[in-house]
């Protein structure tokens, strides 16, 4: 099967190697995903049909902007009781779908371009974005082990990442992000500030209206 890997225009992504450095740590590897994506696509449809994706409730019991869902020995989940991990889907109470391996083999590469070696996820969060949806800046601190870096594949409609300091008040970065980057983030910029802003309208050839984005953590 030959996938529709192009940017939302039409026009066929910038090839893969160069990089933009956010930080003393942390990267963007420019179309880093694309080899990938003829394992890694079809992993994500049996992720989805095992364990759709859904808006969960935020601790002050609003609908999530995003639709999520997870992979792995945990999944990252919101509800009243706050932003955690679980090792069961609480939709169903069964464990996530086991992480793929061509989610593994992606997230390790990446990983070890930016100077990570050794990565080993064990969580896969996976949103996906509509047009208009953003997500706020936070950082990622429900992780029990900092010393593992945070690998994020944005596929599909681009966006642009906003890129913060270590306090929420810093002015962050606007960076794009296209259709097969991955940005890479640890050591000393490990907990940055981030988000997204809104996704503007569109369509892309694989995700249509949409754009998915897989978020790989050591969590426990």
């Amino acid at each position: 099967m030959t996938l529709p890997l192009f940017d939302d225009d039409g026009a066929a992504p910038a090839p893969a190697g160069p990089v933009t450095h956010l930080g003393a740590r942390a990267v963007v590897l420019r179309g880093a995903a694309l080899s990938h994506l003829p394992a890694v696509w079809p992993a994500l449809q049996a992720v989805v049909a095992q364990a759709g994706f859904r808006h969960m409730a935020t601790p002050g019991g609003r609908a999530m902007q995003l639709a999520l869902t997870n992979c792995g020995a945990l999944g990252w989940v919101s509800d009243a009781r706050g932003y955690r991990y679980s090792a069961q889907d609480p939709a169903t109470g069964q464990p996530w779908p086991a992480l793929p391996a061509p989610f593994l083999a992606l997230a390790q590469s990446a990983a070890a371009q930016a100077g990570f070696d050794g990565f080993a996820p064990d969580a896969c969060l996976i949103n996906r974005y509509a047009p208009g949806t953003r997500l706020s800046l936070h950082q990622d601190r429900d992780e029990r082990d900092f010393g593992q870096p945070i690998v994020s594949v944005s596929l599909g409609l681009p966006a642009v990442f906003l890129w913060g300091g270590l306090q929420r008040a810093d002015r962050p970065q606007r960076v794009p992000l296209f259709h097969g980057d991955v940005v890479v983030w640890g050591g000393a910029d490990r907990l940055r500030f981030h988000g997204v802003a809104p996704v503007p309208d569109g369509t892309h050839p694989l995700t249509g209206a949409a754009r998915i984005n897989f978020t790989f953590r050591r969590a426990g």
